[in-house]
């Protein structure tokens, strides 16, 4: 039988590639993005690519934008009608933006890469639950290793100065430390459900080419530069994902490259950093996320 896959992000990089992936595997892959011109130019390179093989299969587009919780819900409405969900994969993210805040009143960053997918997760749950065998993949990245400490304070209440490489690093980590307590609470629960995470390593996208209030010095183009010479292609970074995604692993798994320090290689699972094992960070981290996000898990 298809699996039904939503991955968010996907007009680009590590996201495109990953439904790309998918899509050859033989899975119905909902494409999720704020950008309704990019997504369906997205479809299009999709069935282009895959030819007849995409006869029977439409791949939906799910307008979402993650910075607005009220756009999160609807899109998780619209998914829902659609009947059970297989996979959820939260790939969509940003890098080292500016103070900006979201209409919401959270930080842009932290919104976008934990609010939003803790609140579309959980909304989904019920959709999730119903294929009888389903899975969460979240997109990290090493750069939770630089985190000094998990986001736990109000993340109404802007930390000053602001720093962009430190909110970034915390929002990697709490994709960590969400997957460690959503499987924890799944087994506690005895729900058909896994909980995953991955990262791609130091992989060549566009992401960091938000990055522009990274520093006086202009690092993210610094970055920019670095990873393009230096980074795998999106589809090798996809691969960590894509595996998360597909391969019988069991929950809690974390996937990445298998090459030195983790930057490039074939997938192979891997250990993240002390602070996204600390079972109290993570479970106050669920309370944080849902009386902010107004979401509270079944």
């Amino acid at each position: 039988m298809t699996r039904r896959i939503l991955v968010t992000g996907v007009t680009s990089g590590l996201g495109a590639a990953t439904a790309h992936a998918l899509a050859r595997a033989g899975a119905e892959v909902l494409l999720a993005g704020r950008n309704p011109t990019k997504l369906e130019q997205t479809r299009t390179d999709l069935v282009r690519a895959l030819g007849p093989v995409t006869d029977d299969r439409t791949f939906p587009l799910v307008v979402v934008d993650l910075a607005d919780l009220t756009s999160v819900r609807r899109a998780a409405a619209e998914v829902a009608r659609l009947g059970p969900l297989d996979v959820l994969v939260n790939n969509a993210g940003v890098m080292a933006l500016g103070p900006e805040r979201s209409v919401d009143g959270f930080d842009l960053q932290m919104v976008t890469n934990h609010f939003a997918p803790f609140a579309l997760t959980g909304l989904l749950l019920p959709t999730l639950i119903a294929s009888g065998d389903a899975r969460v993949v979240a997109v990290s990245s090493q750069i939770h290793r630089l985190a000094r400490q998990a986001p736990v304070h109000d993340p109404r209440v802007p930390r000053l100065p602001h720093r962009p490489w430190r909110v970034y690093a915390e929002s990697k980590l709490a994709n960590l430390l969400f997957t460690r307590e959503l499987e924890r609470r799944a087994r506690e629960a005895g729900l058909p459900l896994r909980a995953l995470a991955a990262h791609p390593g130091r992989t060549s996208t566009g992401l960091l080419g938000g990055a522009t209030h990274a520093g006086p010095r202009g690092i993210g183009a610094v970055l920019v530069r670095a990873f393009g010479t230096l980074g795998q292609s999106a589809e090798d970074g996809a691969a960590a994902t894509v595996m998360a995604a597909t391969a019988d692993l069991p929950g809690g798994s974390y996937v990445g490259p298998s090459g030195p320090l983790e930057m490039r290689g074939l997938p192979h699972l891997v250990q993240p950093a002390r602070a996204a094992q600390d079972d109290y960070a993570a479970d106050r981290l669920w309370q944080v996320s849902e009386a902010a996000t107004g979401v509270s898990y079944p």
